[in-house]
């Protein structure tokens, strides 16, 4: 069972991009020699752990680019980026690693993951058994999983493979239907996008609306929109253990300076 089909909408266009790159991959290296990848990769950080302590949890993002704004940082350097945003408090680094629309790459994954000690999480759009191997291959310690983008069946079976091998997926949702499966196929970390994904739509009130309908067990990670170092204490309060900030870090002249706004360390760089 794979994603969707096609309906034209932008989730379904990278669908179908990752469809036939992934497809070639596996051809290419097939899944026996990515679990001796995973065998010999390092040990996992707790990314768990990562996302409940007592603080403003942030998951900051290392993104090129992106469908709705474009190149959001060029030259693009990794490690750099990696260790500065650790320095600045970041609890967790997201890395994109899907190429054709976000620029991403696993390299980058690898090198920003060698460059730090907090937990990273390889973002892209994951609908295969394959590539949950190729994730933790790669040295990640956890990986995305959109609901809008799989079956139930097929969900159930990437989250228990994430656990199988160690990694506990974070579970991505956008609407009460969403939510309502990911919570089914047992999901344990829901994130809550507040961009529509198959529009580009972005409505920061999408986490306050679904908060209330998610268990007090579930770790919850507010996505995409955040502005301001307000919005954290808000959602904060509303229930949010963590919060993933992307464009506003990458399109920022110091990124470090941005994260640290968003703490409440400092003022937000001009």
């Amino acid at each position: 069972m794979s994603a969707h089909a096609d309906s034209g909408t932008v989730l379904d266009r990278i669908l179908e991009a990752r469809r036939l790159e992934v497809d070639h991959r596996k051809r290419v290296l097939p899944e026996a020699a990515l679990r001796y990848g995973v065998n010999a990769a390092r040990p996992l950080r707790d990314f768990r752990a990562a996302l409940t302590r007592d603080s403003l949890n942030i998951i900051a993002e290392l993104k090129p680019a992106s469908p709705s704004k474009g190149i959001l940082r060029d030259p693009f350097h990794p490690v750099e980026l990696a260790q500065s945003l650790e320095a600045a408090g970041a609890a967790v680094l997201s890395v994109l690693t899907e190429g054709e629309f976000f620029r991403g790459s696993l390299k980058n994954l690898r090198d920003a993951r060698h460059a730090v000690k907090v937990p990273v999480f390889r973002k892209d759009f994951i609908f295969d058994p394959w590539q949950v191997w190729e994730t933790r291959a790669n040295d990640a310690d956890s990986f995305l999983l959109i609901v809008a983008a799989l079956h139930d069946e097929l969900l159930r079976d990437l989250i228990a493979l994430g656990r199988e091998i160690g990694m506990e997926p974070l579970v991505e949702v956008h609407t009460a239907a969403e939510l309502d499966r990911a919570l089914a196929a047992g999901a344990h970390i829901i994130g809550v996008n507040n961009r529509d994904l198959k529009t580009l739509g972005l409505r920061v009130e999408t986490s306050f609306e679904l908060i209330e309908r998610i268990p007090d067990t579930c770790i919850v990670v507010s996505e995409s929109g955040l502005r301001t170092h307000d919005d954290l204490l808000r959602l904060r309060a509303a229930g949010f253990d963590a919060f993933l900030i992307g464009e506003s870090l990458m399109l920022s002249p110091d990124p470090a300076a941005a994260l640290g706004a968003f703490l409440g360390r400092t003022a937000l760089p001009d």
